[in-house]
Formats: C-alpha cells, structure tokens, sequence
C-alpha cells in the first residue's frame, strides 16, 4: 500500500456482508464485533492481514489478543497439524496434555497444578466455584469496567455513580447479588468492602492490569496490598490474566508486578492464536477439580489441538524470548503516535504498557489527565474513538474500537513505518473531515 493508497471496498467484502446480514445475527457470530468495520478476511501472516478484495492491513487487533506471535505461526501450527492426524478427542487422557500443562507451570512459575479448557469465559466460572467451595462463602469482590467474560454471572454495566448491573437484555439481575464492585486501584475501598462484609468474601477477581478498558496499569503498591487484604481475610485471589498471560512477561502479569495470586485464568495467548483456557492455581485449591468435589468439565478440554497448541506455544516462547523486541515495538510505536497526534493538534490519549496500550482522546478543552480506573476512562472521547477506529482500517490499520492495540513478536520495522504512515494519513483525514 502506497503512501497514495488507502483500503478499496470490492465486491467480495459487498456480497459476503449480504449474505452475513441473512444469516447471522447482525451479521457476525461475537457481539464484540458489531462495532468494527465489517470487513471480511481471507487469510492472516505474521503481523499482516488481508481481506477477500486484496487489501493488505497492519494488524495490532490480533484477534482481539490471542495472536500474540502473529497470525500462523508456522511451529504452531505445524505441531498441531502433526498432532490432530494421531486423533482429536479421546475421551480420556493423552502424553500431550501432561506436557502441556507441565510447560505452561514451568513458565508460569508460581502455580502447583492447571487444567485446559476452551474459552476464557469458562474459566473464569471453574475459578469462582473453586473460590466459593474452598471457603464456604459466596461474596466476590470485582472492579468496576473489568470484563470476565459473558455469562450471567459475571457480565456487568457499570455507571458512572459506581453502580453496576446486569450487562444485558434477558440477564436475571439477582445472578449478580453476590457481587462488590470498587474502582481498580483504589485500595482503601477494597479494605473497606473487607471491613463492611467480614467472613463473607470469598474471592477478589481482577485483571492485574485493566487490557479490557483503557489499558490502565495497577499503581505502584496496588496489587501487593490487594495481596495482603486477601492473606489476611482468608479470601482466595484470582488474576484473570486471560489477556496478560504470556503477553506482559513470560509469567504473565503475576512476574511483571511481583505479586502472586492463588489462581489464575489463562487464554489468548496461551495457545498461539488457538481456542485454549487455562485454569492454574495452588494444589490444595486445583485438588478440589482432582477429588470430585467441584466439578469441572468439557468434551473438548485439553483436546488434542489445544494441547499441541499449547505445548508448541510454551516451545517457541521460552526459545525465543520475544519480550525485549516486543518492548522496543511498542515502545517506539507509543512515541510515535504521540508525535503525530502533536503535529496534527490532536488531543490523543495514549497510555498503558508497550505490549497492550490504549489511544483515545481527550475531550474537547479538557488538559492532559491520568486515567487510573473506570471512571477516568469515561472522561476521554471514547466515541470519536470508536468511529476513528473506522477510519484507520480504511487506511490498513486492524485495530480494536475500544482503542486498545496489541504488539505481536511478529510486528517487526517495516510494520511500525507502515503503522505510523498509516495513522498519520488517517488522522489527518479525520480532521479534515472534522472541519467540514
């Protein structure tokens, strides 16, 4: 793609959006999607996508994180290619997943024992059940604009008074009766929901750095005092890193902020871009699955795929070491976005970590400030966001609506020169447009 060029529509994305719109319900399968431009792909490589009519795009989606070591990793996929020809699923045990699982302890590194399942989503309720049965309570402690998948007991909207609710049409509000919501980063009231519910607590879930919403790091003591209140009012800790894993360190966010919890939730990129969960934990917690206390189940646990997938994953992590590359990108990528935003007079809001970072903007007027939780995020124009989003997959930038970008071990120079070209054309159309 010239510096003259920008995405040309053809038929194949015109005809395929028809019979998508017949078929599926607003026409895609997740509702995550329906604010992204409806775009079709044919084929992903490396850091790169290409859609049914040929255009090429710079991709810092990566399918919504999971493709951390870009799209078709070849030793990925090669090993699950080798695998799935010996069987898919056995219905009992197989050498894979043992070797799966004793890879991914080994890069996590705090964690006794995990179980593989298929989605993020479930996950998140085997650790919650095994929360509430290891301790004989019900109460969980969350963090108002933090996302822990789609289920009824677990989905929320949160308002700017800090009152949160069910998250959508036909969600029965007492499935969420148990829960506390603070804001992220705000330590006294987290003590203050131990102290207002003594013994109740069964658990605290967090993503240990918000990915979901802003990409909004923990402070400095956040999650060590987290931590301590958690040790002191006998409640289990649960990282949902099913986005920090394997992505912020090779251990995860638990080594990037020093602090260790007592489960935690892997996904995305635990498997190379396949559909793989992970559950880990201490083995007095996980041995409750292991004696047939709490049950924890799926046909397509630890399938052959998955496990494959997995193991492959752990290989080309620990042999490579992406991190330092990964850094410099993302590093040189947030400088430069920022530049341009300058030169253009736009108030971008960029922030967050190398690997996983968030661009928005500011309000109109409004001076540069710290966003720290859920509702600092709600300060930012997140809208015009949402629609810019549109405007850069129009110039071959893949990025999420909700403004977080994502760096792969594949994006290497030519993607950032690509990537700053890009945005700079397309923030430039935008303020024209703008003026208009």
């Amino acid at each position: 793609m010239t510096a003259d060029q920008a995405v040309r529509p053809g038929t194949g994305a015109t005809d395929l959006a028809a019979r998508a719109a017949a078929v599926l319900p607003g026409g895609v399968s997740s509702n995550v999607r329906l604010a992204t431009a409806r775009t079709f792909f044919e084929r992903g490589s490396g850091p790169r996508l290409w859609d049914v009519d040929g255009n090429e795009y710079v991709d810092y989606l990566l399918g919504q994180g999971p493709a951390f070591l870009g799209h078709a990793h070849p030793q990925v996929n090669g090993a699950v290619t080798a695998a799935v020809g010996r069987g898919m699923v056995f219905g009992a045990q197989h050498a894979l997943e043992v070797e799966a699982v004793e890879k991914l302890l080994a890069a996590v590194g705090w964690a006794d024992m995990a179980r593989l399942g298929v989605s993020g989503t479930e996950a998140v309720q085997g650790a919650l059940r095994l929360a509430r049965a290891a301790t004989g309570r019900r109460k969980m402690i969350g963090f108002a604009g933090q996302y822990h998948g789609w289920l009824d007991t677990v989905l929320m909207a949160h308002g700017p008074d800090g009152r949160h609710g069910p998250g959508s049409a036909g969600q029965p509000p007492q499935y969420l009766a148990d829960w506390l919501v603070t804001p992220f980063n705000d330590a006294e009231a987290l003590q203050r929901c131990f102290e207002e519910h003594p013994g109740e607590i069964a658990a605290v879930i967090l993503e240990p750095m918000m990915c979901n919403s802003g990409a909004i790091a923990p402070r400095s003591g956040f999650l060590a005092r987290l931590r301590e209140l958690c040790t002191a009012h006998g409640a289990v800790l649960i990282f949902d890193e099913v986005v920090t894993g394997f992505r912020l360190a090779f251990g995860g966010a638990a080594q990037r902020f020093g602090v260790t919890p007592d489960v935690a939730i892997y996904g995305k990129a635990v498997a190379g871009g396949w559909p793989v969960a992970a559950i880990a934990g201490r083995r007095e917690l996980l041995e409750l699955f292991g004696t047939g206390k709490v049950n924890h189940s799926g046909t397509f646990n630890a399938s052959v795929m998955a496990a494959a997938a997995v193991s492959a994953t752990m290989d080309v992590l620990r042999e490579t070491q992406p991190y330092t590359a990964v850094e410099e990108h993302g590093a040189a990528l947030l400088t430069g976005l920022r530049g341009i935003g300058e030169r253009h007079g736009v108030p971008l809001h960029v922030q967050g970590l190398p690997a996983a970072f968030h661009v928005s903007f500011r309000a109109e007027g409004a001076p540069p400030a710290d966003v720290v939780d859920h509702a600092s995020l709600q300060s930012l124009d997140l809208a015009r966001y949402t629609r810019f989003s549109r405007t850069l997959a129009a110039h071959g930038i893949w990025v999420a609506g909700r403004g977080i970008w994502y760096v792969s071990a594949a994006h290497g120079p030519a993607e950032l020169t690509d990537a700053l070209d890009r945005f700079d054309r397309a923030l430039a159309a935008d303020v024209a447009e703008s003026r208009r």
